[in-house]
């Protein structure tokens, strides 16, 4: 078996009964063909780089699974006959190097790996030398300022 990484972005007028039936099928495309999915990364409604068929914003999704080599050739067929996916991609882990990769990236997903925290940069109010603030980025990428 291989190790595999697929990512997908649906149109973002879909409803979330249609998105999580969309999630379902593909899914079981992967289930069907004694694929083992290891994790998954539900990233949400993101904006896009550039527009992709008139689209600006999409629901990105992740799978990481095992599978036999011929399963990705369905799996490509599929994305491409959907009218609801505008974007896919398959990647797929070959060496020792990059299976360890595939596999921190698994337990991230499953929760097994806390993430890393952010470093805290201190600022210098340069209106008062005296008074020095910290910020600290969330992963939310929001800013804190806790002062000292």
């Amino acid at each position: 078996m291989r190790f595999y990484e697929t990512m997908f972005i649906l149109k973002p007028t879909l409803t979330q009964e249609e998105i999580d039936a969309k999630i379902e099928f593909i899914k079981n495309i992967l289930i069907n063909n004694n694929a083992t999915i290891e994790g998954c990364i539900n990233m949400g409604m993101r904006n896009l780089a550039y527009e992709i068929k008139k689209n600006k914003r999409g629901y990105y999704y992740v799978i990481y699974f095992k599978s036999e080599p011929n399963l990705i050739t369905e799996l490509e067929r599929n994305y491409r006959i959907s009218e609801d996916v505008i974007r896919f991609i398959i990647i797929n882990y070959k060496n020792k190097t990059e299976q360890k990769t595939w596999q921190t990236l698994v337990d991230k997903s499953n929760g097994k790996i806390p993430p890393v925290p952010h470093k805290k940069k201190a600022i210098i109010d340069k209106e008062n030398n005296d008074n020095i603030s910290i910020r600290q980025e969330t992963e939310d990428t929001q800013n804190i300022e806790i002062k000292e």
